[in-house]
């Protein structure tokens, strides 16, 4: 456990070292990047200290989520930031191989989000379709 204070110290060092970063953009087949499917990482909620980061494709599918501290942890956590998880985006190509984009939407953004909202549409789809009659 750590203080307060150092936690706030280590956050602020954190979003210094990842300053200037863009999102992540893979694309092996050189397309206009706004033609490349979205790869969303958002803050799903929780508690100080216990937020859902999440990860959800363009097409309803999840990809993966991760427990933060604090939101400003999870545009990197995720490997929305370019250069980071790397192990994450092996995951990513396998399921875009043709390419992306990434974005992270905060929190307060996610319920009015239009990508967000169709992807998550899309999922429920998804889930419908997969559940036992």
């Amino acid at each position: 456990m750590t203080t307060p204070e150092a936690a706030r110290l280590y956050e602020a060092q954190h979003a210094y070292a990842h300053a200037g970063k863009g999102w992540a953009v893979y694309n092996p087949e050189n397309l206009p990047v706004e033609q490349l499917p979205t790869i969303y990482g958002f803050n799903n909620g929780g508690d100080p200290g216990w937020y859902s980061a999440e990860l959800l494709a363009e097409d309803g599918t999840g990809l993966g989520g991760h427990i933060c501290s604090a939101e400003s942890y999870m545009p990197h956590d995720l490997g929305i930031l370019e250069g980071t998880k790397p192990d994450r985006h092996e995951s990513f190509k396998a399921h875009y191989p043709k390419g992306y984009k990434m974005e992270f939407v905060k929190g307060v953004d996610v319920r009015e989000h239009a990508g967000i909202t169709a992807a998550c549409l899309k999922n429920q789809e998804k889930t419908k379709d997969a559940s036992p009659v």
